[in-house]
């Protein structure tokens, strides 16, 4: 039984651990926390590749190294990060919530108003470390949309699953899901 995926991402070669998940499927997990050469390639890489914007904006947490280190990689561009609930420094909050196939219950992601004001009328970036069911990434656009941003183009280190055959995101690689023995049941 495999449990391990070898992948090459932006130039740097990862071993990542497979992890069982619903439905007897397993993924590969990618973090990006702690590894900051694949952090720092991978947000070079995909600053080759995005569009003209005006912020570069995430979900807390996982990605959060990858957008500061585009944003500094920019040279200090601005980037906006959806909470995963209401602080009391947010003033009028706008919600939307999101069920993550690695999250195991729903969450809340949560725009502050000077954040909302700062991304009004502006070109945005999204951005995510793997993007597989789409629903977190639906939910960033959900925000974009209610604080009156234009959605500038949709980022992520890696595809999964389904998310390997969409046109409307720029990834710079993909991740199989992997069968109870770690085989890859898609590519």
């Amino acid at each position: 039984m495999k449990t391990s995926y070898d992948i090459e991402i932006a130039g740097v070669k990862r071993s990542l651990p497979l992890f069982p998940i619903e439905g007897g499927l397993k993924i590969a997990a990618f973090i990006l926390f702690g590894d900051v050469e694949v952090t720092e390639a991978a947000a070079a890489a995909l600053l080759d590749r995005a569009p003209a914007h005006d912020v570069i904006f995430t979900a807390e947490c996982k990605s959060l190294p990858l957008v500061y280190e585009m944003a500094r990689q920019e040279g200090g561009s601005p980037y906006i990060v959806a909470r995963k609930g209401p602080k009391v420094y947010m003033g009028e909050v706008v919600t939307t919530h999101v069920r993550s196939i690695t999250t195991e219950r729903d969450q809340v992601l949560c725009l502050g108003q000077a954040d909302a004001a700062a991304m009004a009328g502006k070109r945005v970036l999204v951005v995510d470390d793997v993007i597989s069911t789409g629903e977190s990434l639906k939910a960033l656009e959900d925000l974009v949309a209610a604080a009156g941003g234009v959605i500038a183009g949709k980022m992520a280190v890696l595809a999964e699953g389904d998310a390997l055959n969409r046109d409307d995101i720029i990834v710079l690689g993909g991740l199989p899901l992997f069968n109870a023995e770690g085989e890859p049941i898609n590519k």
